[in-house]
C-alpha cells in the first residue's frame, strides 16, 4: 500500500491530499529515509512524521488491503517512544 493511502487509512493524517503535501515537504521518513507519497509500505516499516512541535514515530503492524473502520485503524500500527 502507498504511504499516503496508509497514513489516511490508519488515521495518522486526516486526508490523503494532506499526507501528499506533508510528504512532498520532506517531513515523512520511512526507515530513516525521506519518503515520497508513492512509497510502497510493508509490515515492520517505521514511519516518522515530523511536525512543528513534535515527532511521531510508528511501526506498521499490518498493511490493510482496503479501508478499515475507525475502531480498527489503531491496530494497524504501534507508537514507538522517542
Amino acid at each position: 500500500m502507498r504511504l499516503d493511502k496508509f497514513l489516511k487509512v490508519s488515521r495518522l493524517i486526516k486526508r490523503r491530499t494532506v499526507a501528499n503535501k506533508v510528504s512532498d515537504q520532506g517531513r515523512i521518513y520511512v526507515n530513516g529515509i525521506m519518503a515520497k507519497p508513492s512509497k510502497q509500505l510493508k509490515e515492520g516499516d517505521v514511519i516518522t512524521i515530523v511536525q512543528a512541535d513534535c515527532e511521531i514515530k510508528v511501526r506498521i503492524l499490518k498493511v490493510p488491503q482496503n479501508n478499515v473502520s475507525v475502531q480498527e485503524a489503531p491496530s494497524l500500527y504501534e507508537k514507538i517512544d522517542n
